[in-house]
C-alpha cells in the first residue's frame, strides 16, 4: 500500500509539473521575447536536421545504386576503380594517428588539471598553443608534414607520415577534451581517494581517469572524424597511390582521398558517390563501437 501512494504521490507530482501546449502558448503571450527566443531555438533545430537529412539521402541515393563487388576487390585497377586498399589505408592510418596522438593528449591534459599549479604561466601558454593549433588549415599541417616528416626525416611519401601529421592536428582536440572531461569529475573523487590513503598517482589512474573515459572518448569520436575525412594534408605527406601498401613505410590513399581523386578525375563520379556511402557508414560504425566501449567503461 504504501509504494502505491508512493506511485500516485510521483503522478500528482509529474501531473503539477507538466505545463500544456495551450499554457506554454499563454505564458508566451506575455513574454513576446521568450516566445521569439523559442521559435529560433526550434528552427535552428529544424534546419539542422532538415540539412542532415538532406545530405546523408543525396549520398545514398546517388551511391548506392552503384555499389557492387568489383568495387571491394583486392586490387585496384583503372577498371574497377576498388576502394577496398583505401579502405584498409584508411582503417591503417586512423589506428596509427590515434596511437601517436591518444597517449599525448591525455597525459597533456593529466598534467595541467591534476599537476600543474593554478595560475601556472605555462598551463595558460599550453592552451593558448593547443587553440591556435587548432584553427590552422589543414592546408598548412599538409606543407609543414611535407617539409618534416617527407623531406627532413626522409620518411618519404608514406603512410607514418601522413599519420604523424594527422597527429599533431588531432592532438589540440583530444588534450582539449580531455582536460574538459578530468575537470568535470568532481572533487570528492579525489578526496575520498585521499583520504583512504591512495596516493596521487593512483588516485589519477584508478579514481580519476575511468570517471573521465566517456569525455575523452567524445574528443576521441571528434578526431576520428576528422582523420577519416582528411584529404588536403595527406595528399602532401601520404600519396595517392592506390594500393595497400606492404608496410607503414609505404604510399596509399585514404577513402577520402580516393573519393576526391574519382570526383576531380571526372571519369567515375558515380563511384565516387558509392565511395562517399562507404565513407559514411565507415564514420558510424567507428563512433557505435566506440560510443559501445565509453557505455562498457562506464558500467564496469
Amino acid at each position: 500500500m504504501e509504494a502505491v501512494r508512493k506511485m500516485e504521490t510521483v503522478e500528482n507530482v509529474q501531473g503539477i509539473n507538466k505545463v500544456t501546449w495551450q499554457q506554454k502558448m499563454k505564458s508566451y503571450k506575455r513574454t513576446p521575447l521568450s516566445f521569439l527566443l523559442w521559435l529560433l531555438v526550434n528552427l535552428a533545430m529544424v534546419v539542422t536536421v532538415a540539412v542532415l537529412v538532406f545530405l546523408i539521402g543525396h549520398i545514398l541515393i546517388n551511391g548506392v545504386p552503384y555499389l557492387n563487388k568489383d568495387l571491394f576487390n583486392f586490387e585496384y585497377t583503372t577498371e574497377n576503380v576498388s576502394m577496398f586498399p583505401a579502405i584498409i589505408n584508411t582503417l591503417m592510418m586512423t589506428a596509427l594517428a590515434l596511437v601517436f596522438a591518444v597517449p599525448l593528449g591525455i597525459f597533456a591534459a593529466i598534467y595541467l588539471v591534476e599537476y600543474a599549479k593554478r595560475g601556472n604561466k605555462l598551463v595558460e601558454i599550453v592552451r593558448v598553443t593547443a587553440e591556435t593549433l587548432s584553427g590552422i588549415p589543414s592546408i598548412v599541417y599538409g606543407l609543414f608534414g611535407m617539409l618534416f616528416f617527407v623531406n627532413t626525416l626522409k620518411l618519404g611519401l608514406s603512410i607514418l607520415s601522413g599519420a604523424g601529421t594527422l597527429a599533431i592536428m588531432i592532438l589540440p582536440l583530444i588534450m582539449r577534451t580531455s582536460e574538459e572531461a578530468l575537470k568535470s569529475v568532481p572533487d570528492s573523487f579525489r578526496e575520498g581517494s585521499f583520504g583512504l590513503g591512495a596516493g596521487k598517482l593512483r588516485t589519477v589512474f584508478r579514481i580519476v581517469l575511468p570517471s573521465a573515459v566517456p569525455g575523452i572518448l567524445s574528443g576521441v569520436i571528434l578526431g576520428i572524424g576528422r582523420i577519416v575525412g582528411e584529404t588536403a594534408a595527406l595528399m602532401y605527406t601520404a600519396g595517392t597511390v592506390a594500393e595497400i601498401p606492404q608496410n607503414i613505410f609505404g604510399s596509399g590513399r585514404t577513402l577520402a582521398l580516393h573519393m576526391y581523386v574519382l570526383s576531380c578525375e571526372g571519369l567515375h563520379i558515380n563511384q565516387a558517390y558509392a565511395t562517399a556511402v562507404v565513407l559514411l557508414i565507415t564514420v558510424l560504425l567507428i563512433n557505435a563501437i566506440s560510443s559501445f566501449i565509453a557505455k562498457r567503461i562506464t558500467k564496469g
